[in-house]
This record gives C-alpha cells, structure tokens and sequence, in this order.
C-alpha cells in the first residue's frame, strides 16, 4: 500500500469498475474524466479521488480543453500514468501523453489499435495475413482495388469501434455510389474484402510486451451480423490447445509484438476463412473487450481482465513486480439480446450454469460456465431460441456521422 502513485482514467462510457476499484485498493490516487452525460452512472465514488467531467461525449470533447484541464491538475500532482478504458478515448489518452511527456503508448503506436487503415498497413508489412484492402484517397488505387479483387467488399470508418458504420457492397458501380456519398469524408473510409469464414476473438493480457494470458473465443454471431441484421450476440471460449485455439494465439502473439502494445490489455478478433481454412487479422484494440466479455472470460478462466489491467498499471508505475493469479481453464459462454422490456422477467431461466445475469435495461442477458464445452454451446443454442421468442426486438443501426 506503500509509494502511492497517481493515475489519470478516461472514460467516455460507462465502464471499467473494477479496474478503479482493485487501482484505489492497491494504494494509489485514481482521477477520473468522464462525460457530463455520465455524470449519474454508478461510479464507484469511494474508490475515487476527482471525477472531472467533460462537455458532450466523445467526439465532442474539446481536446485542448481536456489538456488544459490535465495540465492545471499536474500542477499539484505529479502524475504517473494516464489509462484510456475505452476505444474512444485511445486518441485523447495518446494525446495527453504526448504533449505532457508522460510515458506510455504514443500516437503512432495508438493508430494500430484504433484505426483500421494503420492496422491493415501493419499487418502487411509484417507480414500478418489479413483481408485485401485500399484506402478511399486516390481514384486510380480504388479503381484497381474493385477490378482485381472479388467482391462482396466492405466499406468500413476507420475508427469506429465493433461493427458500427460498415457498409457491404457487391459491385464496382455500388462502391462508388456509396465513396461519393460519404463526400469529404472518405478518407476516414477503408473497403477490404469480405471474407466469410468463423469470427474469433482473443483476449490477452501483456507485460513488458509479452502476452501473459490470453483465451479464445468464437462469436456464435458476429457483431457484424447483429449490427446489420439484429438477432442474438453469444461467444464462447473454445476447447484449449485445440489446432484453433493454437493457430490463433500464434497469430495473436505476432500481432501484438508487432503493433508495439508493451504492456495492458488487448482484445483482438481474427476470422479463419472458410474458402482455405486459414487464419486473417480482422482489427485489435488496447482494451477489454466490451458486451460483458469480461465477465465470461473471469467466468471460463478465474482472470478478471479489468482488474488485473490494473494491477499491471500499478505494477509499472512502482515498479514492482506483478504476479498473475491462478488461471482454470474452464468454459464459459454469453447470450445477450436487445429486450422489448425495460427488465425482462428471466427467472424462468435457472439452470446451474448460470453464473451471471446481464444488469442492462432493455437487455436479456445470461452468462454460463461448465468444465464441459459440449453443455455451453447445448445452453447457449436454447437460450438464444427462447430469447428470440420472448424477448428480442430488433434494433437499426444508427448511422455514423461523427467520425473519428
């Protein structure tokens, strides 16, 4: 509890509990900034020292305002570390480091964890297999892009976080009608090819840029096919040191070491191709992953990502060893719709596997956990079919127009 350091958190979501939690608990000063918005979510305030609230959310925050802001508190603390909880805040946490000189990941670092271009780029040139894909700048590149890779193709906001904004395409004629669309904003753009094949995501933790926990999960429905389509998010972790399970933790190591994450939290999605059996790069991210895939992976693995993200931080900034607990290699999984109702009534559910029930307004939401893989995937199929017949509503996706 000794050598308190202090840490600046950013958060324009509501998000990362236990992180502050376990951040205070191991002896340090936690500032928080946040949105105005957010001003009545329950943050644990005890485990807090400032909350600072910024005007608008997100792509509204003013980000001279916000170093203003952080630059007046250094004047009384020394701070440590900055943490961005979210993929939003990534940029306003590079930002700040930058131009405080506080050590940590920098812009260009930060790019290959938020912007979907920089992170294609990278895996090429280090040789990462992933999807074929062309920047919207030049006319000429687009033109070859669409007459020498087979369609469907996906237009997608370089920015964004999961599947928000992605447009599909099927033909040279309907790609530039939607490029011309987006006007002056298609350089935020990128189209790649769409290969269909089975969506993975693996979550990991680093130290000293080596991943010293990772487990991987299949999405049962990918978050592609829920933005565009509705229906019901499930993910589960697959059976360990299964040729999958190997395959894309050797990729996920490459990635990681590559793109430079020295030390935190990752969650990376990575697809094997149903036309050759391979394993492509999708996107990564320097966070915990979201839709309470955090709880599922403590669920499966006795690792609590948000917290033990902390305990690193903590780690570094006294330098001082970290020591990762115990891990079980369990199985875990998660159902999770939009609800017609404000609290659906999921009492009628109450299987022995449960071991988490989603707090959501207007979602159903349940989280498994068995040492058998079989029974998850048999609980996960029936939740899903009664879900649907229950309580699912079909959500549209919102469109994009604050870009990043």
């Amino acid at each position: 509890m000794n050598n308190p350091k202090t840490f600046v958190c950013i958060s324009n979501y509501f998000k990362g509990v236990d992180f502050l939690i376990n951040l205070k608990k191991l002896g340090n000063k936690v500032f928080l900034v946040t949105s105005e918005k957010l001003r009545d979510k329950s943050w644990p305030v005890e485990y807090i020292d400032e909350i600072f609230f910024m005007e608008g959310q997100d792509t509204d925050w003013n980000l001279e305002h916000l170093l203003l802001g952080v630059g007046n508190l250094m004047r009384n603390h020394k701070i440590d570390a900055i943490v961005a909880l979210d993929d939003f805040d990534v940029e306003k946490a590079t930002y700040l480091r930058e131009n405080l000189r506080i050590d940590g990941m920098g812009q260009t670092t930060g790019r290959y964890f938020r912007d979907k271009l920089a992170m294609r780029m990278r895996a090429k040139s280090c040789g990462i297999s992933n999807p074929s894909f062309c920047s919207l700048f030049n006319d000429f590149d687009i033109n070859i892009f669409a007459d020498t890779v087979a369609s469907p193709w996906v237009l997608k906001p370089r920015s964004e976080a999961s599947a928000s904004g992605i447009i599909k395409v099927y033909d040279k004629d309907s790609l530039w009608m939607h490029i011309n669309e987006l006007g002056n904003n298609r350089f935020k753009y990128l189209v790649e090819q769409f290969r269909p094949g089975d969506v993975y995501h693996c979550d990991s933790l680093i130290l000293d840029g080596k991943i010293i926990f990772s487990i991987t999960s299949k999405y049962l429905a990918t978050p592609m096919e829920i933005s565009q389509g509705g229906g019901i998010f499930r993910s589960a972790n697959i059976p360990y040191d299964s040729p999958d399970d190997k395959a894309i933790k050797k990729v996920n190591e490459q990635v990681i070491k590559d793109f430079g994450l020295k030390h935190g939290t990752a969650h990376s999605e990575y697809i094997k191709c149903h036309e050759d059996g391979k394993i492509y790069f999708l996107e990564t991210s320097s966070r915990v992953g979201g839709a309470h895939l955090a709880e599922m992976i403590a669920s499966a693995s006795n690792i609590n990502l948000w917290a033990e993200w902390a305990a690193i931080e903590n780690a570094l900034a006294k330098e001082i060893e970290y020591k990762l607990p115990e891990v079980k290699n369990e199985y875990a999984g998660i159902v999770l719709t939009l609800s017609k109702y404000q609290h659906p009534d999921l009492s009628s559910f109450s299987d022995e596997e449960i071991c988490f029930r989603v707090p959501l307004e207007y979602h159903a939401g349940l989280i498994v956990k068995s040492n058998k893989h079989e029974r998850i995937l048999e609980l996960l199929d029936d939740y899903a079919d009664r879900f649907a017949k229950d309580f699912t509503v079909i959500g549209t996706q919102k469109e994009v127009k604050d870009l990043h």
